[in-house]
């Protein structure tokens, strides 16, 4: 059976990038030169997310369901160059091709993605494969919308209609799941910014798992899993994270039996 790979990612302003964007001096702090990028975007159409190829990853996290096991992880260590973790996420592609699942990944982690991609020099030829290489690529790849080796959760539920968009948090909930805790992605340059960078992986890794747990939700509405099959999947994901030792799963695991 082919692996599936839930995947999320943690971004903030591109601040290295900003600097030569904007002609800042180099001297300019971080914080003062995201404070500039704020204020553009401000101007420009009232709010703060910047736009796409001007965020920067921190943390690429993922879940992993192949053969009898499931898993949760972040890419690299806490003080991993974004380079190394992007191309640590290509490389898994490149070495598994697993389906991939995410809520939003087609609008916004795999392009911010492809952009640091290229800022970066990542090499990543199995995920660009739309049938060049392997011709079973032309007919389902990963870059293609309608495909499903990249399932972006979001977009299909939504009928790839932007007005029907519902966030992860929202329906997670809805669907008896914990949802968002403590952090939201408009507080990741904050934490980061005060050194919490292991908040920010803990916030990712509770993305992924709400995400995972919604994609199981709508495989039993689609019939790939029958209502046993549906809940061996739950219970898998409960022990597994019953086994970790990370705060951020206890709280998990407390917020879903509530």
């Amino acid at each position: 059976m082919t692996p599936t790979l839930i995947f999320d990612i943690e971004t903030i302003p591109d601040t290295e990038g900003l600097r030569t964007l904007y002609s800042l001096p180099h001297d300019t702090t971080d914080e003062d030169v995201a404070r500039v990028a704020f204020h553009k975007r401000r101007q420009q159409n009232g709010g703060e997310f910047l736009p796409l190829h001007q965020h920067r990853v921190v943390a690429i996290s993922c879940a992993l369901r192949e053969g009898e096991s499931f898993r949760v992880w972040t890419l690299g260590s806490p003080d991993a160059p974004e380079q190394e973790i992007i191309q640590r996420f290509f490389d898994g592609i490149e070495k598994y091709s697993p389906n991939l699942v995410s809520w939003n990944g087609g609008g916004f982690d795999l392009p911010v993605l492809h952009y640091r991609g290229l800022v970066h020099g990542i090499v990543a030829p199995r995920y660009w494969d739309m049938g060049d290489d392997d011709r079973e690529f032309k007919w389902n790849n990963y870059i293609s919308r309608y495909h499903t080796r990249h399932m972006d959760l979001m977009d299909l539920m939504a009928l790839y209609n932007g007005r029907a968009n519902a966030p992860l948090d929202e329906i997670a909930q809805l669907c008896g799941f914990p949802g968002k805790l403590g952090m939201d992605g408009s507080k990741v340059w904050e934490a980061f910014v005060k050194g919490e960078i292991d908040a920010i992986r803990d916030y990712c890794e509770t993305d992924v798992a709400n995400t995972y747990l919604v994609y199981l939700r709508f495989q039993l509405m689609r019939g790939v899993l029958d209502r046993a099959a549906y809940e061996r999947e739950i219970t898998l994901v409960r022990d597994t994270l019953a086994g970790y030792q990370g705060e951020h799963w206890q709280e998990f695991l407390n917020h879903w039996r509530q």
